[in-house]
């Protein structure tokens, strides 16, 4: 019961690495507050699987690009529960080009308000009360992608996954004095609905194929071991750990070599 007491804030969470670490946290014996863009169904699902732990949880609809929607969410959460310890960034988008000089505004805008805007709008949203109780964890999503992305077609994903890395590192020093630990998680290739986004099923199953090949245990990661990292950051286990970011990516081979 490692977040005995705690109520966490988790984007993204209807499904994949969202939801493994909504379920995880409720385990742990936190409250979760499932905040979803497009699938309610799903996210009440989660819900409903939290609330037969035990726990208490609610589902709010937020696209974490649009502030104003971020704040409404946050105080919905905050009326429900009181109080937000932890804060998982989790929700995240992409567009593919193939080539990388076609990629449009539109993309840019969205992926960038997604991915870095609705990390940072959510932050600021939750961690005025943070800094308040003097307690605090952040667990944003970068991704091996802005770390050292060999990967074609992400020239929009990639460097928003690097600049959530920059964020977290300059949040961490400013927060820290509050006694807030702001850290991130760098996912390889995990099998998720991602995979499959803009690929059709040959194509993610090559894909899939090939970076089982290229990582040193020989699988990609499920969405658990990636909930399990997170685990550690939203834990008093990770108390004197802040602005690090944790490759989880299986000891992907085009990556060892890449210090952050």
């Amino acid at each position: 019961m490692r977040l005995k007491g705690r109520v966490s804030l988790v984007t993204g969470a209807s499904r994949g690495i969202g939801k493994a670490i909504a379920l995880t946290f409720a385990r742990e014996g936190s409250e979760v507050i499932v905040v979803y863009v497009q699938s309610k169904d799903k996210a009440e699902a989660v819900v409903a699987e939290i609330e037969k732990m035990g726990r208490k949880a609610i589902a709010v609809r937020c696209d974490v690009a649009n502030r104003d929607e971020v704040f409404a969410m946050v105080d919905e959460g905050l009326k429900t529960f009181g109080r937000i310890d932890i804060l998982v960034n989790n929700a995240a988008t992409t567009r593919r080009f193939p080539n990388p000089l076609d990629a449009t505004k539109e993309a840019w805008d969205r992926v960038l308000g997604v991915n870095l805007l609705g990390t940072y709008f959510c932050i600021q949203a939750t961690a005025p009360g943070m800094i308040r109780q003097r307690y605090g964890k952040i667990v944003n999503f970068s991704s091996a992608a802005g770390i050292a992305d060999t990967m074609k077609t992400q020239v929009i994903y990639a460097p928003s996954k690097a600049a959530v890395i920059n964020l977290t590192r300059k949040l961490a020093y400013e927060l820290g004095e509050h006694n807030i630990n702001v850290n991130a998680v760098a996912p390889g290739l995990t099998k998720t609905e991602m995979l499959f986004m803009g690929r059709s099923e040959e194509e993610a199953r090559a894909i899939q194929k090939k970076r089982e090949e290229m990582a040193a245990l020989k699988r990609l990661g499920e969405p658990q071991d990636i909930a399990n990292v997170a685990l550690f950051l939203a834990s008093d286990e990770s108390s004197y750990v802040t602005g690090q970011v944790i490759l989880a990516d299986g000891g992907a081979t085009d990556y060892l070599s890449h210090g952050i």
